[in-house]
């Protein structure tokens, strides 16, 4: 898995990020998303990532892009010492530690960009995932009753923090 590159998010990764995107929306399981926005808003969305210093980086196996994992910066001056994490990996390259190096990378470059708070939001049946967020310091601070409805099945929504200063 070593053999994977984690880099910054750049503009010739847009066109696989959103491919990425999409395969594990399609899933139906794990992203507040059921498929992928059009192409034209997750250049737009990387595009803003980029030129606003929020970290954003992929994972790059073979040419492609395998996984990505992003921190977003609240824009409210109350809440800017924070962000918002969202992450995907392929399904070919779940279980081998690369969510792991990105999740790493991703929150390291966030904190030296002074942010204090990193959140997020899991669907509370995705066990591998919270392990995940626990092994790098994430925190359970609550949980959304029946928060999540996919194809009518109703899920509960686990909210976690780290916070570090």
């Amino acid at each position: 898995m070593n053999d994977i590159d984690i880099v910054p998010i750049a503009e010739q990764h847009i066109d696989g990020f959103h491919q990425a995107l999409d395969t594990v929306a399609r899933e139906r399981r794990y992203l507040t998303f059921l498929e992928a926005p059009p192409l034209e808003s997750t250049r737009a969305f990387v595009r803003d990532m980029i030129d606003n210093g929020h970290s954003q980086f992929v994972a790059i196996a073979d040419g492609a892009v395998a996984g990505w994992c992003d921190i977003r910066r609240h824009a409210q001056p109350i809440h800017a010492h924070g962000g918002a994490l969202g992450m995907g990996i392929l399904p070919a390259f779940r279980g081998k530690g690369l969510g792991e190096r990105l999740i790493r990378t991703t929150i390291e470059d966030a904190q030296s960009k002074g942010l204090v708070r990193i959140e997020l939001n899991v669907h509370a049946d995705n066990a591998r995932a919270i392990r995940l967020y626990e092994r790098v310091g994430f925190v359970r601070e609550g949980i959304g009753k029946d928060f999540v409805c996919i194809d009518g099945r109703y899920l509960d929504v686990i909210s976690m923090a780290i916070v570090r200063r």
